[in-house]
């Protein structure tokens, strides 16, 4: 029974009927039965020291700057690392020299400068070419 009805009631004899309708559930959705089970991104290597791959191919996916491109490797937006020619993968451990005057430097490697940093690099090394070549003056 609504507050409606009784104030209507007391000023009048005759019953006064108001139907005010309330929701009942909320249109919030459910917290009880989530589905916590994310898809996983596969993140990592994709191609292991020593593979053959084509242009394009996909060596490795990263969140964060884990791997590093080098030789014929190119780097997407989202961190991918992809081969630029054709060849054989090599992944080398190299000694990196940050820009220790650099902010974002600064502030990653904070506290590590007499510290030799090692980053693991992506290498593509093309084919050799099959030396058949023959020049113009020679024929």
């Amino acid at each position: 029974m609504s507050w409606n009805y009784l104030l209507n009631a007391k000023k009048t004899n005759t019953p006064v009927i108001e139907i005010l309708r309330y929701a009942s559930k909320k249109t919030g959705g459910s917290t009880k039965n989530t589905n916590c089970k994310v898809k996983p991104k596969h993140r990592g290597w994709k191609v292991q020291d020593g593979h053959f791959v084509q242009t394009g191919h996909m060596l490795a996916t990263q969140l964060t700057s884990r791997f590093h491109p080098g030789l014929n490797v190119g780097m997407g937006r989202n961190g991918t690392l992809f081969a630029i020619t054709p060849g054989k993968v090599v992944v080398t451990c190299e000694k990196f020299e940050p820009n220790w005057d650099h902010t974002w430097v600064k502030r990653i490697y904070g506290g590590r400068e007499q510290q030799t940093i090692f980053k693991k690099y992506f290498n593509v090394i093309p084919e050799p070419q099959h030396n058949r070549f023959k020049l113009v003056d020679e024929v």
